[in-house]
């Protein structure tokens, strides 16, 4: 995913505000991009639709901690 000015990304609800663990994701039709808020113009890890998918159900079935 190149980012774009109007790119919306969202942090975690599990990220405290306190410059601690802050991820923030930004969704298109294709792909899903993952960074650190704290470096947004930093490196960016890009998934499908599908891997992210996967990954999140993973998350949610606690098989990824």
């Amino acid at each position: 995913m190149k980012p774009h000015p109007t790119t919306t990304w969202r942090r975690s609800s599990y990220s405290n505000g306190m410059g601690g663990e802050c991820v923030e994701v930004a969704a298109s039709a294709e792909d899903v991009a993952v960074r650190d808020s704290k470096i947004p113009h930093g490196p960016r890890l890009t998934l499908g639709s599908a891997a992210w998918g996967d990954f999140v159900g993973a998350l949610r079935l606690g098989r990824i901690s």
